[in-house]
Formats: C-alpha cells, structure tokens, sequence
C-alpha cells in the first residue's frame, strides 16, 4: 500500500525540508534573550532568538526578536509572512532539526504539543476513526506508544459501531471492554516527537527529507476531513 523511496530509514536525526516555515501560528519552545551561542546561524548567536513549533504541521524553526521583546514558553503567537518584520519578530528561519533545538526545547517539546493535540482534539479524535493498515502485518494504531495487538483490536471493534468522537469517550469505551488507554493525546504526542527525532521506519504525521523512511500522510488526511466536514 505504501511504497518505500529506498530500503530503510536513513540513520540519523530528521532533517526538514528547507521550505518556507508552512504556519500561521506556533508556540514557544524556549526564548533566550542572550542568544544562542551554540546556534549554527550567525544572527542568533548574540539577538535574542525564541525555538518553536506550529501548531499545524508541528514544524520547528527559530525566530530573531527586538531588544526588549519577551516570550513566555507555550506561548501561542501568530507567524504569518506578512507579520514578520513588523511585530515582535524579526525573522524566522527555515525550518530547524529536533537536534537544533536546546535542551529546555526538547524539555518543553512533549507538553507543547499534547497542548496542541488538545485544543485540536476535533481533528486528531479522527486517528482513532481513520487510520488504517499499512502492511498485512502491521496497523498504523501500532506506531502509536500505548497501542498493543489488544488496544488495537477494540479500537477497530469499538469504531465499527460508532466512531469515537473525543478523547474521554474513546477512554470510557475502552475501559468498558477492558482495554486500557488514558490520555491518548499524550500518546499521540510521544509518536509526534519520535518523528521528530527521526530514524523511524514509518512517519505518520511529519513528512521527512528526502528518502527517510515510509511517509504515510495521516496528517494531511486528517485537515483534509476537517474542510469537508
């Protein structure tokens, strides 16, 4: 069903493509008013320079702010080309690695986007109704940490019925048939940052560089839903 670009996933960490950050809005990873000495562009290594993520395709970059600009970690700003330059960001670079980022970044990275996950719980409940198998042995509900063969079963068993319309109902369903799975969003989120780090066979939801891995494009399925609904 899905075809691989070449045999295995690259090793290594994931390296975006060197498009254009693709977000309108992002949340803040960390913000070092000092600047990054360790960073590989020259200009943040003394300006004041915030990491982030957006809250769409969960791209990471970093962005140049004015002398005298501050921002809160999670917080969720607006980063709209036509913002830039204009507001309390000067620039923002390409998109950025996971290895790029700080420690207090990869800190943070985990709860910033379950927080995404749970304000966009609409969309991403639709895991849970839509995804499907990749290979006659393998189901993309595996990639996700907490899914086993028995989680698994219910969840196609459970969907059958009635699709699961947020993550406190697929909880209680599950449980009803003795299957557990709490927080789900946090599961979602750990797979999120897998991808990020790279090396991964499969990606469900980012789309890697190059000929890393097996792209799946659940993500992209997903906001396709939510248009036409």
């Amino acid at each position: 069903m899905y075809k691989r670009r070449r045999e295995g996933p690259q090793k290594g960490p994931f390296r975006p493509s060197r498009e254009r950050v693709p977000e309108e809005f992002a949340y803040i990873l960390d913000f070092l008013p000092q600047g990054n000495p360790f960073d590989k562009h020259p200009e943040h290594k003394r300006a004041p320079v915030a990491q982030a993520i957006g809250d769409k395709y969960f791209t990471l970059f970093e962005m140049t702010v004015p002398e005298g600009e501050y921002f809160e970690v999670g917080e969720k700003i607006y980063v709209g080309p036509e913002y830039i330059g204009k507001g309390p960001i000067k620039s923002v670079s390409e998109p950025i690695s996971y290895e790029d980022l700080t420690n207090v970044s990869k800190q943070n990275l985990p709860n910033v986007i379950e927080k995404i996950i749970k304000e966009k719980e609409k969309i991403f409940i639709n895991v849970f109704n839509i995804a499907e198998p990749i290979t006659i042995r393998m189901h993309m509900l595996e990639l996700i940490p907490g899914i086993g063969k028995k989680t698994l079963m219910t969840i196609l068993d459970e969907r059958k019925k009635k699709s699961f319309e947020s993550f406190k109902e697929l909880e209680e369903r599950l449980t009803l048939r003795g299957a557990k799975m709490q927080t789900p969003e946090k599961f979602l989120a750990e797979r999120i940052v897998q991808e990020l780090q790279g090396g991964e066979r499969y990606y469900l939801f980012l789309k890697p560089r190059g000929d890393e891995g097996i792209y799946i494009g659940l993500l992209e399925r997903l906001y396709r839903m939510r248009k036409e609904q």
